[in-house]
């Protein structure tokens, strides 16, 4: 009506808002429309308590003529769901009015779907066999690093150990982001049907191939950045070959991932398994090892090409890169993925820098004698921890997604800032989590190292000191990194930023420049303290 300038709701904080029953309007999805009668007088027009009464009126044009003088107000009660695909809550609210008392106050909105009721032995069971898996793959690239570590190539070309952490980091900032988001959308139903599924395959795939490029050329860069110009030297042949072979192993790794990320998500849904714990894990489990070889196989195979074709370097280059523009234009077609193509740019990029960090710590103490040792327990210390804040933030963010969808019902109340406590020994499902998976990281470490030991790897004696530094580093990264996810997540929800894209990145990458920070001053201290055995391995 014309008379109808501004809508005014006022309620107690304790009682839910007023709303009339039995009026509906078809023109509105999952809706209803209750026209209410705002008096004109005064008094009438404010109630005490702070509540309206409410006039049910069934049509406009059964007014009488003496209610025609008076302001009209519709409430337009809507309840929107993020999928849009509730088109039966009407149906279900006007069945359950029917059998309910005519009380006001009761709430009844649409229930948001309840998360999966796991129980602590639950998670464990189905997170430990993932984590082990992913464990002996991060074993495997160990070993692999601590051969390769002497080829002509890292030893020619020592900023190649600058690239390791920051494309072992791409199963985080990718794979890992990718199995996240992927979970989150099964267990939401948003990959239901085959059209649905198919969708969501072929665009997250073309969407990890363009980041993967991206990130691989900027990681080039950074080997450059941080390896030749600080020392004042810069050779434009081994700049080519740093940007050929990362650009190459990025693409080719995220390829082949991508594509177990894919198979493990959709089977995991089929054998009832819930993804978020299976997915990350196993997306490391191969991982390390697939780039670390692809890195050493291309870097090695261009290498030698500089002394018999110029060209090879730069067309490896040009070649990956004329590819991204398909990739961009597959990624754009698909909705989901046409707002990480262009808002999920900023925590890959940063993930990749920190990352180099860490690179940059390895390059300089592996190349030091002293410090060979790290070279095979770098991929473990930092795939481990990786696997398992991958795992907890990838949780939390569903647990968010499901209980946030409801939009018109505003979520509980979260902590501003939850404190380690609330994190590691709240009664939630997400602290229950949190302290499975770090108790799984001493066992799961002591695994680890015995399996290197039996293989005879590396260039460490397992003395007793050693393993005791050796698991305080690991310890402390990981608490600092579920805390951190805790923390993260919550907060990227609060500012509308989708946790599966943005939180995931930052956590690995972390991950990645504590562990090789942590593993470092652990071998200084033993350097200093004395324990400076170097037979296992010569």
């Amino acid at each position: 009506p014309a008379s109808l300038t501004q809508l005014t709701c006022r309620h107690s904080a304790s009682e839910s808002p007023p709303r009339a029953k039995g009026c509906g309007f078809d023109g509105i999805s999952n809706g209803s429309v209750h026209p209410v009668i705002l008096h004109n007088d005064p008094e009438e027009r404010q109630p005490n308590a702070g509540e309206y009464e409410l006039t049910e009126v069934t049509s406009f044009s059964d007014r009488t003529d003496q209610e025609s003088d008076r302001s009209e107000m519709v409430v337009i009660d809507c309840r929107v769901n993020a999928k849009g695909q509730r088109e039966e809550d009407a149906l279900l609210e006007n069945a359950s009015q029917s059998n309910e008392s005519d009380d006001t106050s009761t709430d009844q909105s649409p229930v948001p779907p309840v998360p999966l009721k796991e129980t602590s032995f639950t998670i464990g069971l189905q997170v430990v066999f993932p984590f082990l898996l992913a464990g002996f793959g991060t074993v495997a690239a160990g070993m692999v690093l601590d051969i390769v570590q002497h080829w002509k190539v890292f030893s020619e070309v020592n900023e190649v150990f600058i690239l390791v952490p920051a494309l072992l980091g791409l199963k985080g900032n990718l794979e890992m982001t990718l199995a996240s988001r992927l979970s989150t959308a099964a267990n939401i139903g948003q990959m239901d049907t085959a059209k649905e599924m198919w969708k969501m395959i072929v665009g997250n795939l073309a969407l990890i191939q363009v980041q993967a490029t991206v990130v691989g050329f900027l990681a080039s860069i950074a080997a450059v950045i941080f390896g030749w110009i600080p020392e004042g030297q810069f050779r434009m042949g081994h700049a080519v070959l740093l940007c050929a072979s990362s650009v190459a192993t990025a693409f080719i790794a995220s390829l082949l991932l991508g594509l177990i990320m894919i198979g493990v998500i959709v089977g995991s849904r089929k054998v009832g398994i819930n993804p978020d714990n299976v997915a990350t894990p196993i997306a490391a489990s191969l991982g390390d090892l697939i780039t670390l070889a692809l890195l050493a196989g291309i870097s090695t195979g261009l290498y030698q090409e500089l002394d018999y074709n110029d060209y090879a370097n730069p067309l490896v280059c040009v070649f990956f890169v004329a590819l991204t523009p398909i990739w961009i234009l597959i990624a754009r077609r698909i909705p989901s993925t046409r707002e990480v193509l262009y808002s999920g740019w900023e925590p890959v990029i940063i993930a990749m820098a920190i990352s180099s960090v860490g690179g940059l710590i390895l390059d300089k103490t592996v190349s030091n004698p002293n410090f060979a040792g790290m070279a095979v327990f770098t991929p473990v210390i930092n795939g481990v921890a990786g696997n398992l804040v991958a795992v907890q933030a990838s949780r939390i963010s569903t647990y968010l997604h499901m209980n946030g969808l409801p939009i018109a019902e505003p979520s509980p109340p979260q902590q501003k800032c939850p404190t380690p406590c609330s994190t590691f020994f709240g009664s939630g499902m997400n602290s229950r989590s949190a302290r499975v998976l770090f108790l799984l990281v001493a066992p799961g470490h002591l695994v680890f190292l015995y399996t290197i030991n039996s293989m005879r790897g590396g260039h460490t004696t397992l003395t007793y000191i050693f393993i005791a530094f050796y698991l305080a580093a690991a310890l402390l990264q990981v608490m600092i990194l579920l805390y951190l996810a805790d923390w993260m997540v919550q907060w990227m929800w609060k500012r509308g930023m989708d946790p599966d894209n943005f939180s995931i990145p930052y956590l690995t990458a972390l991950g990645d420049l504590l562990g090789t920070g942590f593993l470092a001053l652990c071998f200084h201290i033993l350097w200093l303290i004395g324990d400076r055995d170097a037979d296992v391995g010569d």
